[in-house]
Formats: structure tokens, sequence, C-alpha cells
């Protein structure tokens, strides 16, 4: 198939764009780079062996993305192009919605002038907010607790009510839980622009020399040492579900959601432990009160992954920690 990848040079757009190539879909990119380097079009390139079509471009602009649309020609499109930290939507709520949900609208609008009937959506699973219980299923309460969480929500019902206005849009929704890792050949990572929002790569930081110690959220939770626990997931694992969701969409002709996990959570003591190993380098932790709105324990139940997609976590925590070690190493400042 021909796919328009958006948000195609983030973390987890590149990593899947190496999965669809290998498998011989042909990719095309827009994104606007806002967090993002170009230079991730060369690593595509080196790994894979061919250079992706890309367009700089922001999908909240109609007339460049119709443009695009009307050059590339996809038969789907995978949506990855989104603002994602946490912390930054409870500071800059109105960007968050102008440039998750107007881009989410826009992009709907042009697939549907064109003819573009298939859709794979990165979700998140913070659309569960505080679950009742783990491990969480795609039937748990969506209540969100954070402006981040409420844009992937609003997207997942936009999807939804046009998919129920028009039967020939097939969508398949993926709610992550904490992609990880990177590519084994340390040419593709997370590169955060700023200090780093998620886990692993301020772990890597802190090992790595940048950074004095980690800071550890909370050290009382009823987990079993105190500390959060969350299911990680290995990036490549993500990308390829996003091959198998487009390959079952094809098949199945019909929209679904799933979760994206191992089904297995780690507290941040237990991740700490298993990169100082893949490492051979100490974490210093410092102690601090819990974060408002976080919770103590989030972990998937994946199994309709399995039963829809084929699909199952194939990487363990350590392999994780070895390919992030092994990016940080090769690539101390990012991409």
């Amino acid at each position: 198939m021909r796919v328009l990848v958006t948000g195609g040079c983030g973390y987890i757009g590149s990593h899947t764009i190496t999965d669809l190539t290998s498998r011989g879909h042909e990719v095309a990119i827009v994104d606007n780079f806002s967090n993002a380097s170009p230079a991730v079009l060369e690593r595509l390139a080196s790994i894979t062996g061919v250079r992706p079509i890309s367009f700089q471009a922001d999908i909240r602009d109609r007339a460049a993305l119709l443009s695009i649309f009307q050059e590339v020609r996809p038969d789907a499109v995978i949506h990855f192009a989104a603002l994602k930290s946490v912390g930054e939507s409870w500071e800059q709520p109105l960007r968050y919605f102008d440039n998750n949900i107007t881009g989410t609208i826009v992009l709907l609008q042009v697939m549907h002038e064109c003819g573009v009937r298939k859709l794979v959506f990165s979700s998140s699973a913070t659309v569960y907010g505080m679950p009742e219980s783990c491990p969480i299923s795609e039937d748990a309460p969506l209540r969100v607790t954070n402006p981040y969480g409420r844009t992937k929500l609003v997207m997942e019902e936009l999807i939804g009510d046009l998919c129920a206005a028009d039967e020939s849009l097939q969508a398949a929704v993926l709610r992550y839980f904490n992609p990880v890792g990177a590519h084994p050949s340390g040419e593709l990572g997370e590169s955060p622009s700023g200090p780093p929002a998620n886990l692993m790569p301020y772990i890597c930081q802190v090992a790595a020399g940048r950074r004095e110690y980690l800071n550890v959220f909370g050290n009382d939770y009823d987990t079993a040492d105190g500390t959060g626990v969350r299911d990680y997931i290995h990036v490549m694992d993500l990308a390829r579900a996003h091959t198998d969701a487009l390959d079952a969409l094809n098949t199945c002709g019909e929209s679904f959601t799933v979760n994206l996990g191992t089904g297995r959570g780690y507290s941040v003591l237990e991740l700490v432990k298993a990169f100082e190993l893949a490492s051979g380098r100490l974490i210093p932790l410092r102690f601090c009160p819990r974060r408002a709105g976080d919770v103590g324990a989030c972990y998937a139940d994946p199994s309709r992954a399995a039963e829809r997609l084929g699909w199952t976590a194939q990487f363990d925590l350590a392999r994780m920690c070895e390919d992030a070690w092994r990016w940080q190493c090769r690539h101390p400042n990012g991409i």
C-alpha cells in the first residue's frame, strides 16, 4: 500500500516507517518538524535502503495537506502528528486543543475529500485516566485527567463519529501504554528537544552524565516497592502493531480499538535496576512527593490486540534497556 504518515519523523512514527518499509509498503511523510529533525530522513534511508518522500507542512494547513494528498494519492493514513507532553498540556491547553484536535479535523476532511478510507490512529492509555483496576481492558471507563489525554479522547470520538456516519471509512485506534527503547541499529531513538518528559530517556541521560540524578515521584504507592508501576513496551513492538493494524483493516473491513502493551507492569525501581544491568552504570535517585494526577499502577490487558491483529509484544525489559542505552551511547546529544 501507499501510506501517508503524519508526524513520521517523530519517535514512534520513524520506527513504524522502518517496519512498513520492511514489509513492502510505500511511505510518504508529512511533518512540521516542531518536535522532530529532518536528519531522521537520512537515518531511515540508512536503515531501510529507501529514503521516504517527505513534506514539511502542518496538518492544520488545509491547502498544503490537500496538495500533498493529491500528489501522493495514499491508500491509507497513519496519524501520529500531535503534541504529547502531559505536563506541557496543563500549561498550554489551547495550543494542545488547536494542534491535536484541529489538526485531526483537517486531516479527516482532506481524507474524505480525496477518498482515503483507511486510518490507523495513534491514541494513548491516558484516555483511561485513573483506572479502577488492572489490567486495563478496552471496555474500561474513559475519564481523562489532563488536557493531553482529553485531546486524544476527543480525537478518538471524532474518528468514531465519522466512521458511524460513513461506513466506508475504517479506522484502527491504538491505545499505547509506555513506549521505550530504540531501533536495534542504534540509529533511531527517542530524542527529546528539552528536558525529557518520559522516564526512560531521563534515565538514559542520568546514566550518560548529562543529568545528576533521577527524580522518583512517590515511593508510598500501594505497590511492591512503593514506586509507580507502568506497562513498558518496546518501540519496535509498537511499530509492528501499526503495520499489523493496517493489514487487519484490509482483511476485516471494520473499525476497531485495541490496547498496545505487554500486560506486565514494572515499577520505577525495577526499570532503574534493569537499566543499571544493561548499561553498567549506577543511576542516582532522589525521592520526591507524588505528582498530582499520577496513579500507582497502570498496565494493559492486550488480549484484544492478540485476537484482532495476531500481535503480542516480543521484547522484554532487558532488551528495551539495552536498545535505549545503545542509542544514547551512539547519539549522546540526540538527533
